[in-house]
This record gives structure tokens, C-alpha cells and sequence, in this order.
């Protein structure tokens, strides 16, 4: 069974503390899904925790949903807490995203293992690899190339029926250019600048 982050950006309002405002210390900005919309465990691992197959120290893990949430993100979140499919909810600063180092790696793994027919590319599978590579992992994409593990960044070969990649696996790797977090960050960078990174957070919660 497949685990999916739903959730969005929130970021203060200015107002908060001063006479002139009496609305919600925190407001919603933009849902999760036209930004982000892929199911990434090693990246859900990296930052909350969940699905940690690959052993990174993760950022956020298990906070909970902020108690000042905003009614919008509430109601963003509210088809699943109803049916209590919402679980592993937590939040993070972009403050503390734009802390994190790329070139950090997990405990238990070194590498990503990317692999699909060439008939058929939508036939997509992965697999997380440590030094020596799993018997199922060999048999389906044969000896790879020479000094693979010194790596520094993708590496792309084929097969007669497939197309391989392998890339090492770090926190660049699994929040970068490849993925669909780079749009997320993006939307809360720019929020930040008029905000404060303290003042902005991604909300999430999976099911």
C-alpha cells in the first residue's frame, strides 16, 4: 500500500500582535499538489520520517499539525483527518529547509538504483543499494559500469532492453533538480522574502 504527503504553505501574517488585526496568526498560501506530485520515500524519509527505508536523520519528524494551523490548511487536510486515514503529520520552517545540507547521506544505504524497459519507459522501478549490490538488483540491470560508486552525481547506461541510472543517494539527490521539490521550495523562498523564513512552514500529513 502506497503512502501519499498531502498537505501546503502557510506563512504568518504581519499583522499578528498589533491592534490593526485580529485574524489568524497564520494563513494559507498555496495546497501541496499543483507543486508537488509524486510519491518520493526517500525524500518523505529525509524530511518527516515516514517511509525511512534509507536511514536518513530526518528534519521534521512527527511534530503534529501546528495548533495555530490556518482554517484553510484545516480544511485542506480536513477530507482525510475525517476519516482517519491522516497520519504522520508534522511541519517545517523554511528556515530550517534552507539550513539543510545537500551533501548529507543516509545510514543504511549509498546509492539509488533507477531502471525501465525501453519499450515501455513508464515501467519505472527503483531500488536503494549499499555497497554491494542486492542479487535482485544484478540480475535485473547486469554488471554496472566500472567505479560506479565513485560517483559524484548520476550516471546513466543501457542495456539491449533497458535504460539504468544510479545516482548517489544524499539529500541533494532525493529534494533536487529530479524531483518536484524544487517548485515547493521555490514558492516558499519567495514567501520568505517578504515574511521572514521563520515566518513560512510546509504542513504536511500522509495517509
Amino acid at each position: 500500500m502506497s503512502t501519499d504527503i498531502h498537505g501546503g504553505i502557510e506563512f504568518r501574517h504581519p499583522g499578528v500582535g498589533t491592534d490593526y488585526y485580529d485574524g489568524e496568526p497564520w494563513v494559507a498560501a498555496m495546497d501541496l499538489w499543483p507543486l508537488y506530485d509524486e510519491t518520493g520515500y526517500a525524500a518523505f524519509g529525509c524530511l518527516f520520517g515516514v517511509r525511512n527505508y534509507a536511514g536518513f536523520q530526518p528534519l521534521a519528524p512527527d511534530r503534529g499539525l501546528p495548533v495555530d494551523l490556518s482554517s484553510g490548511m484545516r480544511s485542506q487536510l480536513s477530507p482525510w483527518a475525517a476519516s482517519d486515514d491522516l497520519r504522520s503529520a508534522s511541519w517545517v520552517s523554511w528556515a530550517e529547509l534552507a539550513s539543510i545540507d545537500p551533501a548529507v547521506t543516509p545510514d543504511h544505504f549509498i546509492g539509488r538504483l533507477t531502471w525501465s524497459t525501453k519499450s515501455l519507459p513508464s515501467t519505472l522501478q527503483q531500488q536503494l543499494v549499499s555497497d554491494s549490490w542486492p542479487p535482485e538488483a544484478l540480475s535485473a540491470v547486469g554488471v554496472p559500469p566500472a567505479n560506479l560508486h565513485d560517483a559524484k552525481g548520476r550516471v546513466e547506461w543501457a542495456t539491449d532492453e533497458l535504460t539504468c541510472t544510479y545516482e548517489p543517494l544524499t539529500v541533494g539527490a532525493v529534494l533536487g533538480n529530479e524531483t518536484h521539490w524544487p517548485h515547493v521550495f521555490a514558492v516558499m523562498k519567495a514567501l520568505a522574502g517578504r515574511f521572514g523564513d521563520e515566518g513560512v512552514r510546509l504542513v504536511v500529513a500522509f495517509d
